[in-house]
């Protein structure tokens, strides 16, 4: 049977390797091992093993989940490229944006059931067997949304991987619907968080109508950032090649989103100080901290500290050229957004709590090495989608007997 032939073939690249592949894949596997045990500790005790309480009800697993939720969207940004302008260095590597697509939703979804104090209960959202709430629920839409952009491009990875392996040109009559549809939902489940947030109208640091487009603007940096690095690293060390034009197409979009992600903020910083109201305490909490009470103060000046100095190599062309100093802002503008987006952002929702209590939030070693492990798990799914996916792309792998694949047709492109 050709697709058990094919799962076979996947299976057996994957356990094919140098030592530098199996050191990296052994090493995300103790991580995980690491997490793991931190995480049957934390499933056997509660979430008291956690910084959580009822004050802050949610910590560095929901930061985790909001910043990868981006990372996940960001892959619009490769098949806005490839599919709708017909740009060919794009189409070379959309199916590996697919992957950390999925490799990022797949994380999400840890995130939240590590984040669930008695996570066998999910089958209340089951339907038929429990109640999913929809649509009265946001958090309905979010799950909905996640999973759905999930199947979306696992289903587009798999049939395009598939029909390359088997020496044939994908049709775009079977895929581009699923191209389009994957462009907008990843704008929507952007939407959809940031909309999560900002319900909660008791929250004043939440309840803001920027909060989606900052939403959108900081995933978009962050996510071309990191593909920016991932890309780096596959052209480095295997042997497929990366278009120089795609990274000077994910360097211009990481520069103009940075600089939008840091006006929204400005915005933001503006309204809360200058007629500051019971809706700015959140964010003079963050920024000045309260009676003694200053732990998050040094983490967001240090994401401002790194999204600026980024944007500022990144606005430079000559910078944004140097493929050093490019590495360096992506890597100072992914660690600042990460802050931003999650010690930033979730904490500061709960503190003040609507009573005015001030209760601080700190991560716990146990909340630390789960992260760790989920991020592991996450990065795992992405080297086993990558190293399948490449020699099929590259022409290297393919069915015994099929013929060489057909040139492409030129993608239809879409004009003002």
């Amino acid at each position: 049977m050709r697709p058990a032939r094919f799962v076979f073939s996947c299976a057996r690249e994957v356990l094919r390797g140098g030592r530098l592949y199996w050191s990296w894949m052994g090493a995300l596997g103790l991580v995980i091992l690491w997490g793991g045990l931190a995480y049957v500790d934390q499933l056997g005790t509660g979430l008291e093993r956690t910084g959580m309480s009822d004050q802050v009800p949610w910590g560095v697993y929901i930061a985790n989940f909001g910043f990868l939720d981006g990372i996940a969207a960001s892959a619009a940004l490769l098949m806005i490229a490839a599919y709708v302008f017909g740009r060919q260095y794009a189409r070379k590597v959309a199916m590996l944006g697919s992957g950390i697509a999925v490799a990022a939703s797949v994380a999400c979804g840890l995130f939240v059931f590590v984040d669930l104090g008695r996570p066998e209960r999910a089958w209340h959202l089951v339907p038929m067997l429990g109640s999913l709430n929809w649509p009265v629920s946001m958090l309905a839409w979010d799950v909905l949304a996640l999973n759905g952009y999930l199947v979306v491009h696992l289903t587009i990875s798999i049939y395009v991987i598939y029909t390359l392996w088997r020496g044939k040109r994908p049709s775009s009559r079977v895929f581009y619907p699923g191209i389009f549809v994957a462009i907008f939902w990843a704008i929507a489940i952007q939407c959809i968080i940031a909309f999560l947030f900002s319900a909660n109208v008791g929250r004043g640091y939440w309840h803001t109508a920027l909060l989606g487009p900052r939403f959108l603007a900081a995933s978009f940096a962050a996510g071309s950032a990191l593909m920016i690095l991932a890309f780096r690293w596959i052209d480095r060390l295997t042997s497929f090649e990366v278009d120089p034009q795609l990274i000077r197409y994910l360097g211009l979009i990481t520069a103009v989103t940075m600089q939008i992600n840091l006006f929204l903020l400005g915005n933001e910083l503006f309204v809360s100080f200058y007629h500051p109201t019971s809706h700015s305490a959140a964010m003079h909490y963050l920024f000045l901290g309260h009676e003694g009470l200053h732990g998050l103060v040094p983490w967001i000046y240090t994401s401002l500290a790194l999204q600026a100095a980024s944007c500022v190599i990144l606005m430079i062309h000559p910078l944004r050229s140097s493929i050093g100093f490019l590495t360096v802002a992506c890597v100072m503008a992914v660690v600042g957004i990460w802050i931003d987006k999650g010690m930033g952002l979730i904490t500061p929702g709960f503190v003040p709590t609507p009573l005015g209590e001030y209760l601080e939030y700190t991560p716990t070693w146990t909340e630390v090495r789960v992260s760790l492990a989920v991020w592991a798990a996450g990065l795992l799914v992405f080297t086993i989608l990558a190293k399948a996916s490449i020699p099929i792309e590259s022409g290297k792998l393919r069915d015994p007997g099929a013929p060489a694949p057909e040139p492409e047709a030129s993608a239809p492109t879409v004009t003002a």
